[in-house]
């Protein structure tokens, strides 16, 4: 399709919804309603801002204003509501309606004497009821695969961001346990690559994170988890509305200014095992129509592994300011700056000799990553909202290493020596890889809520603009070693040079008709136009025997692609809510994986990249039931199925010009399908324990998973199982707590998945020796608890509790190649206090 033409359908498309909305909004009468309002104020006869009004099914029916006004609609009879702001006791309210009503609130502050135990009990009636609703904000979601990590309700060890932990209730995550601090998220699921979460949309308070979201959507950035009030995922069906990705959407909810106090501080010192020490402190409040947060993260350490060491300097500032009761402006400014050394990766003999080795110690790892966002929000009325994000990022990502000898092909990039040359004293020449990524993008939605045969529908209209102008560069770095990432001149050294320019337009709408109080359908549409280029040159060299440079006067070669595209992707939800304790879902939404610039042109010791490889389509379906029973025990039983044509990954070359290569090109068409499951049990209402001092609970997070190359041009692959995927998933876990004093325990197992589309085994002896291979079932138990005393709280733990000796990755490049251990057994100890 000429993108001219896609241009035209989406402003046609777009008219025709705004049509529609307009008609909708005068031809049909609205039903005869009752309203409520009032003001919510402190003990103290203070106004409360931001305090939520939720009904008994937990939809949020309102929230109060800066004067502590609030006021909504209802067909209903009878409500059960609920008003509940932080640092504020839950108020149940029950009200019989005939006609508009005044309900006028008082809410009263927690006193030091309640604890820990009574304080989660009332957040967790409001917690419990927490999903993504059909609405939030300016986004549905109704009839999709949800899932939300209530951060501030966990027991993980939040200082190193340990990914095991917090996403324990995120049924069927594949995790990269690597990064002893954190400081990147590692996360896949349903076959999907979890290296730097590449597979997933991901975004901050809605706006995008990654280096670049089509050419190059890798996260080198993930906030600290002691800075996060939430973590929302949602499955492949998020295609439409933020983006093509087959994993879907993982948004970063940052914890928001403190509505009601001028000056709020938290500060956390953490130590831990291996010379950890972190810091995060921060600060937020409201002042009349300003509020702001803001925080600053320092985390060091020198890892479990030799040449391992870190230093991390993380800091975030919001400012909003509520121009009127309808329209809020908010600016964001996110800055990381880190420095890693890279241990490098081992074999399977040098891991079951010793995983505490390291043969790598000129390895460095560099990131800058600066982000920004201005946001509107304008409420034309209680039914109809605008959003408009503006976000950027300037950012660069540097590292240089040894890996391996370019001039032998018969070498182990792996466990090649790194050693000096006893003449000159020199060490070799090291690989350096450059990327500057500068992207802005703006984002605009619009959603109102119309009346249709009597029902009220909801209408989602919204497009998307993104520029990128990245640069990727890769050379001689230099033979010291010491985090030198500037350029040496030489003719003997592969090098490439790069500039990438990348474009997007999409245009997207979704649409929840409800045929009754029960039962919706949701179609959705994404409309896009993607343009990404590749402007410059590369060099090969090539290497006798002796690994001398052969003879070439033509080795530097021109690589100018452009690869413009325009497409549809198509959806359609279903939602049927029986009672407000349960409910049936199902989803079909198509995917594309758009070819990333790391696909066109890279240079790796361990694969050589196809120079046909093209983008990948397909759908993701999801079917389940969803629910509460009595307080009893709360539940997601969901099954799945993803086709996955052309899927991208590395195979060994049998046939042509690149015979016995290991090639990343499109393997084949790709089928994944499995059942996931989290049931969690309050055995406190179980047990009908009266004692409220208490809290017990068991929680079990199960998920298989089967998948088959069901198509494949590719020697020994049609049949085989596909990368990535264990068949057997399982978090466990107990939480319990006693007044102040609150702790889990947390068993994860996963069976053996494979790391390439042959199915091979380990390549023991062979020149891809630990780059190649199955990853071995393992199993983690882990141990948190935590004490609150006034403004004081001690969180300590024990991670990998049983040391056990695993990994989770065989990296074909950076931070290996080779398998990357996981850590062993390990300690921390928080101290917080709250003013």
């Amino acid at each position: 399709m000429d993108y001219k033409y896609m241009f035209n359908y989406a402003k046609l498309a777009q008219n025709i919804y705004k049509l529609l909305g307009v008609f909708l909004f005068c031809a049909v009468s609205t039903f005869a309603q009752n309203n409520i309002s009032g003001v919510v104020t402190s003990e103290t006869n203070v106004a409360l801002r931001n305090v939520k009004i939720y009904n008994k099914s937990g939809n949020l029916l309102a929230e109060t204003n800066n004067k502590g006004l609030y006021q909504f609609s209802t067909k209903e009879k009878q409500l059960k509501l609920l008003f509940y702001v932080e640092e504020y006791q839950l108020k149940e309210v029950e009200v019989t309606l005939t006609k508009d009503l005044v309900l006028n609130v008082r809410l009263y502050s927690f006193s030091e004497e309640l604890s820990e135990i009574e304080i989660k009990a009332q957040r967790r009636k409001v917690f419990e009821l927490k999903r993504l609703k059909d609405v939030e904000e300016t986004a549905i979601f109704a009839g999709k695969k949800t899932e939300v990590v209530l951060v501030n309700q966990s027991t993980a060890a939040l200082a190193s961001n340990n990914a095991r932990q917090l996403y324990s209730q995120v049924a069927g995550l594949n995790i990269f346990q690597n990064d002893d601090a954190g400081l990147q998220l590692n996360i896949g699921g349903r076959g999907l690559d979890p290296n730097r979460t590449s597979n997933f949309n991901t975004r901050q308070n809605g706006y995008d994170i990654s280096a670049d979201v089509l050419g190059y959507p890798e996260s080198y950035y993930t906030p600290p988890a002691e800075a996060l009030d939430e973590i929302q995922i949602v499955r492949g069906a998020a295609s439409l509305q933020y983006g093509t990705q087959f994993g879907g959407l993982v948004n970063f909810i940052m914890k928001k200014p403190n509505p009601n106090k001028p000056l709020e501080i938290i500060t956390r010192n953490t130590l831990g095992s291996n010379n950890l020490f972190t810091n995060f402190t921060s600060v937020g409040g409201t002042k009349g129509e300003f509020s702001y947060y803001g925080y600053y993260n320092y985390k060091q350490g020198e890892g479990f592994r030799p040449n391992s060491e870190f230093d991390s300097k993380n800091a975030f500032a919001h400012v909003g300011y509520e121009i009127s009761d309808n329209t809020k402006l908010t600016a964001e400014i996110t800055y990381l700056k880190y420095l890693a050394q890279q241990a490098g990766g081992l074999t399977d003999a040098m891991f079951s000799e010793d995983i505490f080795q390291s043969n790598r110690t000129r390895n460095w790892f560099e990131v800058n990553w600066l982000l920004y966002n201005f946001k509107l929000i304008h409420d034309f009325s209680k039914k109809s909202k605008l959003s408009v994000n503006f976000s950027g990022l300037d950012a660069s990502r540097n590292t240089v290493g040894y890996r391996g000898n370019y001039k032998n092909s018969q070498s182990n990039p792996v466990s090649d020596l790194d050693i000096q040359d006893p003449r000159t004293g020199e060490y070799e020449i090291r690989d350096l890889i450059k990327g500057n990524f500068k992207n802005w993008s703006v984002e605009a939605r619009f959603l109102s809520e119309y009346n249709l045969f009597n029902k009220e529908n909801i209408f989602l209209i919204g497009t998307k603009y993104y520029k990128a102008n990245n640069k990727s560069r890769q050379g001689a770095g230099s033979r010291g070693i010491d985090a030198d990432f500037n350029f040496v001149p030489t003719n003997d050294y592969i090098s490439s040079n790069f500039t990438l320019p990348n474009e997007n337009v999409a245009v997207f709408g979704e649409n929840i008709f409800k045929f009754s109080d029960k039962f919706s359908v949701t179609p959705g549409f994404r409309l896009e136009y993607i343009n990404t280029q590749s402007e410059g040159i590369y060099t090969i060299i090539n290497y006798d025997a002796a690994g001398n440079p052969l003879p070439n006067d033509d080795n530097e070669f021109e690589d100018n692609r452009t690869k413009e595209r325009s497409f549809a992707l198509f959806g359609l939800g279903a939602s049927y809510k029986p009672t407000d304790n349960i409910e049936f879902y199902g989803n079909a939404s198509q995917n594309y994986r758009s070819v990333t610039f790391s696909d066109i042109r890279t240079v790796s010791p361990t694969f050589i990249v196809d120079e046909n490889i093209k983008d990948s389509k397909g759908y993701t379906t999801d079917f389940g039931i969803r629910g509460a029973y009595k307080k009893f025990f709360s539940y997601d039983i969901s099954g799945f199925g993803l086709f996955y044509n052309d899927r991208i990954g590395i195979v060994l070359e049998s046939n042509g010009q690149n015979k016995g290569d290991r090639l990343r090109t499109n393997i084949g068409d790709a089928f994944i399908y499995g059942v996931e499951s989290l049931i969690d049990f309050n055995m406190i209402k179980i047990l009908k324990i009266e004692n409220t001092n208490y809290s017990f609970n068991i929680f079990n997070n199960f998920s298989f998973i089967d998948s088959e190359y069901t198509k494949s041009n590719k020697s020994g692959v049609e049949g085989n199982k596909v990368e990535f995927i264990p068949n057997i998933n399982l978090k466990t876990g107990v939480r319990f707590g006693y007044k102040n004093f609150l702790s889990s325990l947390q068993y994860s197992y996963l069976s053996k998945q494979y790391t390439d589309a042959t199915n091979s085994a380990a390549d023991i002896g062979g020149v891809r020796e630990g780059t190649i291979g199955e990853i071995p079932a393992y199993r983690v138990l882990d141990f948190s608890t935590s004490y609150k005393y006034k403004i004081f709280k001690l969180e300590a733990g024990v991670n990998n509790l049983l040391d056990e000796k695993y990994f989770t990755r065989r990296a074909t490049g950076y931070p290996g190649p080779g398998i990357i251990p996981s850590a062993p057994r390990n300690w921390y100890v928080t101290l917080q206090f709250k003013i």
